[in-house]
């Protein structure tokens, strides 16, 4: 008699998956990237559209300012 007459079959091997590389890149490539995107963009409209200092731009009070002045009553 056959195994597959009688149907035992032979054990399988787990099938190993390989992590995609780029999946792992874009998890935390991409985020890295719209929060430097974010930084950059605040420098740039601070400093050279606003001509402030650069030492600003990193400072709470600035952007509770700036909120303040956007969403005023």
């Amino acid at each position: 008699m056959n195994k597959e007459e009688v149907g035992q079959e032979e054990p399988r091997q787990p099938v190993k998956r390989r992590i995609p590389v780029w999946g792992i890149i874009q998890v935390f490539l991409i985020p890295i990237l719209l929060v430097a995107a974010l930084g950059v963009g605040l420098a740039v409209g601070y400093v050279i559209l606003g001509k402030k200092e650069l030492a600003d731009v990193f400072e709470w009070s600035t952007w509770k300012h700036v909120y303040d002045l956007v969403f005023a009553p």
